[in-house]
């Protein structure tokens, strides 16, 4: 398996520049096809609003999202020309997280940022990586909105938990790990008694990966008193990781809303990138 098709999620926010050249970059590494997706939200009119406007405004609606649109495409063109990738500029109307994850499921890794809590989600972009990762069937990687990233995916930690949900980031991520310099297979909090990852919780995992070629070592962690989120980017830190691919949900996103839980943690407080599927 390897990345051929990378989509990146193009809009008019302060942070798409940045994600645009993070998934630019892949596209080079991996001599992907980088395709930069556009979406226009149609304004929402209450009925009672609908019938005192006219055509005018409805026009003049589509006017301006079509000069938004052009502005975007000439400057995810100009950063995949800089980049050296070959690209596609695509443009589509309707909501956001859906037209994304719909156009995610033909792509081998689709890119978006993490949510700058500071900013006004614009365009029905709130809350758009937890719904794209959770419908589109389709690896993500998130960009965090601080910070700059001039690698990503030479130093990997994986967070594994030999869940179904880290099983099926761990394949998705395989491009990248494969082509990593050093991976960590990073089992938290692993219960003594579980006799099924073997003595050295990850080992399997970290044999597995060994197979392919990839230079990974198991590493489990122990720290009862902390938050799973907390050890994994503490960790991440610790090793210097430009990246972290993780299972994204194991639990309900109502039960993670309301208790908590290490996908809602580092899709809050990530450092470096993060790979997430479901």
């Amino acid at each position: 398996m390897s990345l051929k098709n990378i989509l990146v999620h193009v809009d008019d926010g302060a942070h798409c520049a940045q994600r645009v050249t993070a998934a630019a970059a892949l596209a080079a590494a991996h001599d992907a096809h980088l395709v930069g997706l556009y979406v226009i939200t149609p304004p929402y009119i209450p009925g009672y609003m609908s019938v005192q406007l006219g055509p005018e405004f409805y026009e003049a609606q589509r006017q301006r999202a079509r000069e938004a649109a052009d502005a975007a495409a000439e400057r995810f063109e100009a950063q995949a020309a800089k980049a050296g990738v070959s690209s596609e500029w695509r443009l589509a109307e309707g909501l956001v997280a859906m037209t994304l994850s719909h156009h995610a499921r033909y792509a081998d890794l689709t890119v978006l940022s993490q949510v700058d809590t500071r900013e006004a989600p614009a365009g029905g972009t709130n809350g758009l990586p937890e719904d794209v990762i959770l419908d589109a069937g389709r690896p993500i990687l998130l960009i965090p909105y601080a910070g700059t990233f001039e690698t990503i995916g030479s130093r990997v930690l994986v967070a594994w938990n030999a869940s179904r949900e880290s099983a099926r980031a761990v394949n998705d991520a395989m491009p990248l790990l494969t082509a990593a310099q050093q991976v960590t297979v990073m089992n938290i909090n692993p219960e003594q008694s579980d006799e099924e990852d073997g003595d050295l919780p990850g080992a399997d995992l970290a044999l597995h990966l060994a197979r392919h070629g990839v230079p990974a070592e198991a590493a489990p962690s122990f720290g009862k008193d902390l938050e799973v989120g907390d050890i994994l980017l503490s960790r991440a830190a610790d090793l210097r990781a430009d990246l972290i691919v993780m299972g994204a949900y194991g639990h309900s996103r109502l039960r993670e809303l309301v208790l908590g839980g290490a996908s809602r943690a580092i899709l809050e407080h990530m450092t470096v990138p993060v790979l997430m599927s479901h």
